[in-house]
Protein backbone atom coordinates (compact mmCIF):
# COMPACT_ATOMS: atom_id res chain seq x y z
CA UNK A 1 0.00 0.00 0.00
CA UNK A 2 1.41 3.43 -1.35
CA UNK A 3 1.28 6.14 1.72
CA UNK A 4 0.45 9.76 0.21
CA UNK A 5 3.76 11.96 1.81
CA UNK A 6 3.56 13.26 5.12
CA UNK A 7 5.06 15.88 7.18
CA UNK A 8 7.40 15.38 9.75
CA UNK A 9 4.95 15.58 12.45
CA UNK A 10 2.76 13.26 10.77
CA UNK A 11 5.10 10.76 10.24
CA UNK A 12 6.12 10.56 13.43
CA UNK A 13 2.67 10.82 15.27
CA UNK A 14 1.72 8.09 12.59
CA UNK A 15 4.88 6.03 14.05
CA UNK A 16 4.35 6.64 17.97
CA UNK A 17 0.99 5.34 17.15
CA UNK A 18 2.17 2.34 15.27
CA UNK A 19 0.45 3.27 11.84
CA UNK A 20 0.68 3.22 8.64
CA UNK A 21 3.95 6.20 7.67
CA UNK A 22 5.30 6.92 4.04
CA UNK A 23 8.78 6.44 5.08
CA UNK A 24 10.46 5.98 8.61
CA UNK A 25 10.57 8.93 10.81
CA UNK A 26 13.81 9.31 12.54
CA UNK A 27 15.62 11.95 15.17
CA UNK A 28 18.52 11.70 17.18
CA UNK A 29 19.08 11.44 21.16
CA UNK A 30 20.88 14.53 22.19
CA UNK A 31 20.65 16.54 18.71
CA UNK A 32 19.73 19.69 19.95
CA UNK A 33 23.36 20.94 20.10
CA UNK A 34 26.12 18.61 21.02
CA UNK A 35 27.76 18.21 17.23
CA UNK A 36 26.51 21.36 15.87
CA UNK A 37 29.08 24.41 16.00
CA UNK A 38 26.09 27.17 15.80
CA UNK A 39 24.87 25.34 19.16
CA UNK A 40 28.90 25.80 20.36
CA UNK A 41 28.76 29.60 19.34
CA UNK A 42 25.22 29.95 21.37
CA UNK A 43 26.86 28.39 24.35
CA UNK A 44 29.73 30.87 23.85
CA UNK A 45 27.28 33.30 25.02
CA UNK A 46 25.25 31.24 27.87
CA UNK A 47 25.56 28.25 30.13
CA UNK A 48 23.46 25.07 29.69
CA UNK A 49 20.86 26.01 32.21
CA UNK A 50 20.85 29.58 31.16
CA UNK A 51 19.73 27.83 27.87
CA UNK A 52 17.10 25.65 29.36
CA UNK A 53 15.82 28.25 31.77
CA UNK A 54 15.49 30.98 28.83
CA UNK A 55 12.38 30.21 26.35
CA UNK A 56 13.77 31.84 23.47
CA UNK A 57 17.06 30.35 23.81
CA UNK A 58 16.05 26.78 23.96
CA UNK A 59 13.32 27.19 21.51
CA UNK A 60 16.58 28.35 19.42
CA UNK A 61 18.40 25.07 20.37
CA UNK A 62 15.90 22.86 20.17
CA UNK A 63 15.25 24.22 16.14
CA UNK A 64 18.70 24.09 14.92
CA UNK A 65 19.04 19.91 14.05
CA UNK A 66 15.53 20.46 12.54
CA UNK A 67 16.92 23.16 10.30
CA UNK A 68 20.39 21.65 10.32
CA UNK A 69 19.06 17.49 9.41
CA UNK A 70 15.68 17.75 8.63
CA UNK A 71 14.73 15.22 11.07
CA UNK A 72 11.20 14.36 12.24
CA UNK A 73 10.77 15.30 15.79
CA UNK A 74 12.33 18.08 17.59
CA UNK A 75 13.35 17.51 21.44
CA UNK A 76 13.47 20.11 23.84
CA UNK A 77 16.43 21.50 24.98
CA UNK A 78 15.88 20.57 28.89
CA UNK A 79 17.26 18.38 31.11
CA UNK A 80 16.36 15.47 33.48
CA UNK A 81 17.05 17.02 36.60
CA UNK A 82 14.45 20.26 35.66
CA UNK A 83 11.73 18.83 37.59
CA UNK A 84 13.80 18.72 40.83
CA UNK A 85 14.42 22.78 41.34
CA UNK A 86 10.38 22.71 42.26
CA UNK A 87 10.86 20.26 44.44
CA UNK A 88 13.41 22.38 47.06
CA UNK A 89 16.47 20.36 45.57
CA UNK A 90 19.78 22.11 45.45
CA UNK A 91 21.87 21.07 42.24
CA UNK A 92 24.21 22.04 40.11
CA UNK A 93 25.01 20.51 36.32
CA UNK A 94 28.91 20.70 36.33
CA UNK A 95 30.68 20.71 32.96
CA UNK A 96 32.56 16.85 32.27
CA UNK A 97 30.62 15.69 35.29
CA UNK A 98 26.96 16.14 35.62
CA UNK A 99 24.43 16.57 37.93
CA UNK A 100 25.41 17.18 41.44
CA UNK A 101 23.30 17.58 44.19
CA UNK A 102 24.45 19.55 47.15
CA UNK A 103 22.22 17.72 49.59
CA UNK A 104 21.70 14.06 48.57
CA UNK A 105 18.71 12.34 49.61
CA UNK A 106 19.09 9.39 52.39
CA UNK A 107 16.61 9.62 55.07
CA UNK A 108 12.87 9.75 55.33
CA UNK A 109 13.20 13.19 56.98
CA UNK A 110 14.92 14.20 53.47
CA UNK A 111 11.85 12.53 51.61
CA UNK A 112 9.68 13.96 53.25
CA UNK A 113 10.96 17.57 52.67
CA UNK A 114 10.62 17.32 49.21
CA UNK A 115 7.95 19.34 47.42
CA UNK A 116 5.18 17.83 45.31
CA UNK A 117 4.52 20.66 42.79
CA UNK A 118 3.82 21.17 38.70
CA UNK A 119 5.19 22.56 36.59
CA UNK A 120 2.96 25.74 36.32
CA UNK A 121 5.45 26.40 39.49
CA UNK A 122 8.37 24.18 39.14
CA UNK A 123 9.01 24.68 35.45
CA UNK A 124 6.89 27.61 33.61
CA UNK A 125 9.96 28.31 31.55
CA UNK A 126 9.43 24.54 30.30
CA UNK A 127 5.75 25.01 29.29
CA UNK A 128 6.52 28.04 28.20
CA UNK A 129 9.49 26.84 25.46
CA UNK A 130 7.00 23.78 24.35
CA UNK A 131 4.39 26.04 23.65
CA UNK A 132 6.39 28.64 21.74
CA UNK A 133 7.83 25.59 19.73
CA UNK A 134 5.27 24.13 19.23
CA UNK A 135 4.26 27.72 17.62
CA UNK A 136 7.10 28.07 15.46
CA UNK A 137 7.55 24.39 14.11
CA UNK A 138 4.39 23.73 12.61
CA UNK A 139 4.01 20.41 11.24
CA UNK A 140 7.77 20.10 10.25
CA UNK A 141 8.32 18.32 13.00
CA UNK A 142 6.95 16.33 16.27
CA UNK A 143 7.25 18.29 19.15
CA UNK A 144 9.30 15.71 21.85
CA UNK A 145 8.76 16.58 26.00
CA UNK A 146 10.18 14.40 28.17
CA UNK A 147 11.06 13.68 31.85
CA UNK A 148 13.79 11.54 33.41
CA UNK A 149 12.41 8.51 34.93
CA UNK A 150 11.96 7.89 38.72
CA UNK A 151 14.69 5.19 39.08
CA UNK A 152 17.37 7.44 37.24
CA UNK A 153 16.74 10.46 39.05
CA UNK A 154 16.76 8.35 42.36
CA UNK A 155 20.05 7.26 41.61
CA UNK A 156 21.32 11.45 41.42
CA UNK A 157 19.42 12.38 44.25
CA UNK A 158 20.28 9.41 46.57
CA UNK A 159 24.49 9.37 45.27
CA UNK A 160 24.21 12.74 44.75
CA UNK A 161 26.42 12.86 41.50
CA UNK A 162 27.13 10.85 39.10
CA UNK A 163 28.64 6.99 38.98
CA UNK A 164 29.56 4.31 37.90
CA UNK A 165 27.30 2.21 39.67
CA UNK A 166 25.18 3.86 41.97
CA UNK A 167 25.79 1.86 45.30
CA UNK A 168 23.91 4.53 47.71
CA UNK A 169 20.86 4.39 45.64
CA UNK A 170 20.85 0.29 45.61
CA UNK A 171 21.31 0.04 48.89
CA UNK A 172 18.42 2.36 49.79
CA UNK A 173 16.30 0.42 47.30
CA UNK A 174 17.54 -3.12 48.97
CA UNK A 175 17.74 -1.67 52.72
CA UNK A 176 15.64 0.82 53.57
CA UNK A 177 12.73 -0.27 51.07
CA UNK A 178 10.19 2.03 52.96
CA UNK A 179 12.41 4.95 52.72
CA UNK A 180 12.86 4.05 48.78
CA UNK A 181 9.29 3.56 48.35
CA UNK A 182 8.27 7.08 49.90
CA UNK A 183 10.98 8.83 47.31
CA UNK A 184 9.95 6.97 44.28
CA UNK A 185 6.25 7.85 44.94
CA UNK A 186 7.18 11.49 45.42
CA UNK A 187 9.28 11.99 41.87
CA UNK A 188 6.45 10.11 40.40
CA UNK A 189 4.12 12.25 41.72
CA UNK A 190 6.07 15.11 40.23
CA UNK A 191 6.67 13.31 37.48
CA UNK A 192 3.37 12.57 36.07
CA UNK A 193 2.22 16.34 36.35
CA UNK A 194 5.18 17.33 34.34
CA UNK A 195 4.57 15.19 31.57
CA UNK A 196 1.03 15.81 31.54
CA UNK A 197 1.72 19.69 31.71
CA UNK A 198 4.10 19.39 28.81
CA UNK A 199 1.33 17.76 26.65
CA UNK A 200 -1.13 20.75 27.23
CA UNK A 201 1.90 23.27 26.33
CA UNK A 202 2.28 21.65 22.83
CA UNK A 203 4.54 18.05 23.03
CA UNK A 204 3.01 15.58 21.16
CA UNK A 205 4.90 12.82 22.21
CA UNK A 206 6.75 12.27 25.76
CA UNK A 207 9.71 10.07 26.17
CA UNK A 208 10.81 8.90 29.36
CA UNK A 209 14.56 8.68 30.09
CA UNK A 210 15.79 5.92 32.36
CA UNK A 211 19.33 6.17 31.34
CA UNK A 212 20.63 3.93 34.78
CA UNK A 213 18.85 1.25 34.20
CA UNK A 214 20.16 -1.01 32.99
CA UNK A 215 22.33 -1.65 36.68
CA UNK A 216 18.86 -3.38 37.67
CA UNK A 217 18.37 -6.85 38.05
CA UNK A 218 14.64 -8.01 36.89
CA UNK A 219 13.32 -8.92 39.98
CA UNK A 220 14.59 -5.54 41.66
CA UNK A 221 12.90 -3.51 38.66
CA UNK A 222 9.35 -5.50 38.93
CA UNK A 223 9.54 -4.94 42.92
CA UNK A 224 10.65 -1.58 43.39
CA UNK A 225 10.87 0.48 39.87
CA UNK A 226 8.37 -0.95 37.34
CA UNK A 227 4.95 0.17 39.58
CA UNK A 228 6.58 3.87 39.89
CA UNK A 229 7.46 3.88 35.87
CA UNK A 230 4.08 2.16 34.83
CA UNK A 231 2.71 5.12 36.90
CA UNK A 232 3.97 7.93 34.58
CA UNK A 233 2.68 5.89 31.27
CA UNK A 234 -0.56 5.50 32.55
CA UNK A 235 -0.90 8.99 33.51
CA UNK A 236 -0.18 9.93 29.81
CA UNK A 237 -2.30 7.35 28.05
CA UNK A 238 -4.75 8.99 25.74
CA UNK A 239 -3.00 12.15 26.19
CA UNK A 240 0.27 11.80 23.94
CA UNK A 241 2.44 8.75 22.89
CA UNK A 242 5.08 7.56 25.60
CA UNK A 243 8.72 6.54 24.26
CA UNK A 244 10.52 4.60 27.39
CA UNK A 245 14.53 5.05 26.90
CA UNK A 246 17.13 2.84 28.43
CA UNK A 247 20.65 1.36 27.47
CA UNK A 248 21.97 -1.57 28.16
CA UNK A 249 18.79 -3.21 29.25
CA UNK A 250 18.00 -6.41 27.06
CA UNK A 251 17.68 -8.36 30.37
CA UNK A 252 14.56 -6.32 30.95
CA UNK A 253 12.90 -5.64 28.05
CA UNK A 254 9.76 -8.19 28.93
CA UNK A 255 9.28 -6.04 32.13
CA UNK A 256 9.82 -2.73 30.37
CA UNK A 257 7.16 -3.83 27.83
CA UNK A 258 4.90 -4.30 31.07
CA UNK A 259 5.36 -1.06 32.54
CA UNK A 260 3.01 -0.15 29.06
CA UNK A 261 4.77 2.36 27.00
CA UNK A 262 4.06 2.79 23.60
CA UNK A 263 6.86 2.20 22.33
CA UNK A 264 10.25 0.91 23.61
CA UNK A 265 13.86 2.39 22.87
CA UNK A 266 16.56 -0.47 22.49
CA UNK A 267 20.29 -0.19 21.62
CA UNK A 268 22.35 -2.03 19.46
CA UNK A 269 23.19 -4.90 21.63
CA UNK A 270 20.01 -6.53 19.80
CA UNK A 271 18.35 -6.81 16.40
CA UNK A 272 15.62 -5.05 16.35
CA UNK A 273 13.25 -8.49 15.42
CA UNK A 274 14.70 -10.25 18.37
CA UNK A 275 13.48 -6.86 20.35
CA UNK A 276 10.16 -7.42 18.98
CA UNK A 277 10.14 -10.96 19.59
CA UNK A 278 10.12 -10.03 23.28
CA UNK A 279 8.31 -7.07 23.37
CA UNK A 280 5.52 -8.05 21.47
CA UNK A 281 3.78 -6.40 17.87
CA UNK A 282 1.83 -4.43 19.84
CA UNK A 283 4.40 -1.72 20.87
CA UNK A 284 6.44 0.16 18.56
CA UNK A 285 10.70 0.20 18.73
CA UNK A 286 12.60 2.55 18.54
CA UNK A 287 16.51 2.83 17.39
CA UNK A 288 18.55 1.21 17.15
CA UNK A 289 22.13 2.20 15.06
CA UNK A 290 25.67 2.73 17.54
CA UNK A 291 26.40 6.24 17.68
CA UNK A 292 30.16 4.93 17.82
CA UNK A 293 29.37 4.05 13.58
CA UNK A 294 28.53 7.50 12.86
CA UNK A 295 33.24 7.91 13.38
CA UNK A 296 33.19 5.30 10.15
CA UNK A 297 33.45 5.88 6.71
CA UNK A 298 29.99 6.66 5.10
CA UNK A 299 29.44 2.96 3.16
CA UNK A 300 30.09 1.72 6.76
CA UNK A 301 27.08 3.48 8.17
CA UNK A 302 25.02 2.98 4.84
CA UNK A 303 25.31 -0.59 5.37
CA UNK A 304 24.32 -0.40 9.16
CA UNK A 305 20.94 1.94 8.37
CA UNK A 306 19.79 -0.22 5.75
CA UNK A 307 20.70 -3.34 8.15
CA UNK A 308 18.64 -1.80 10.35
CA UNK A 309 15.62 -0.61 8.35
CA UNK A 310 15.71 -4.13 6.92
CA UNK A 311 15.49 -5.69 10.92
CA UNK A 312 12.38 -3.31 10.62
CA UNK A 313 10.86 -4.83 7.66
CA UNK A 314 7.65 -2.62 7.31
CA UNK A 315 6.10 -2.59 10.53
CA UNK A 316 4.07 0.01 11.47
CA UNK A 317 5.82 1.17 14.92
CA UNK A 318 9.46 1.80 14.11
CA UNK A 319 10.90 5.03 14.56
CA UNK A 320 15.23 5.39 13.54
CA UNK A 321 17.18 6.77 16.03
CA UNK A 322 20.32 5.90 17.57
CA UNK A 323 20.82 3.60 20.67
CA UNK A 324 22.15 6.68 22.79
CA UNK A 325 23.11 10.09 22.58
CA UNK A 326 25.25 11.73 19.41
CA UNK A 327 28.69 12.08 20.37
CA UNK A 328 29.83 15.46 20.93
CA UNK A 329 32.31 15.02 17.99
CA UNK A 330 30.23 14.12 15.48
CA UNK A 331 30.26 15.17 12.04
CA UNK A 332 27.25 17.14 11.47
CA UNK A 333 27.01 15.89 7.58
CA UNK A 334 26.87 12.42 8.30
CA UNK A 335 23.68 12.65 10.48
CA UNK A 336 22.09 15.03 7.89
CA UNK A 337 23.23 12.35 5.15
CA UNK A 338 22.11 9.58 7.11
CA UNK A 339 18.62 11.90 7.48
CA UNK A 340 18.33 11.71 3.93
CA UNK A 341 19.02 8.01 3.54
CA UNK A 342 16.20 6.69 6.09
CA UNK A 343 13.55 8.78 4.35
CA UNK A 344 14.59 7.85 0.79
CA UNK A 345 14.67 3.79 1.96
CA UNK A 346 11.79 2.33 0.38
CA UNK A 347 9.86 1.48 2.87
CA UNK A 348 6.50 -0.94 2.39
CA UNK A 349 3.26 -1.08 5.07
Amino acid sequence: MTIAEMTGRDRFLAAANLKPVDTTPVWFMRQAGRCLPEYRELRKKHSFIELAHTPELAVEATLMPVDRFGVDGAVLFADIMLPLEGMGVDFEIKPGVGPVIAHPVRTMADVEALRVVGPEEGTPYVLEALTMLRSQLGDRAAVLGFAGAPWTLACYLVDGKPTKEYPRAKAMMYGAPEIWAALMDKITRVTELYVQGQVRAGADVVQLFDSWLGLVDEQSYRQHVLPYTARIFDALRGQAPSIHFSTGTNHLLGAIRDANPNMVSVDWRIRLEDAWAIIGEDKGIQGNLDPAMLFAPWPVVENQAQEILEQAGGRNGHIFNLGHGINPETDPDQLARLVQFVHGFPHQS
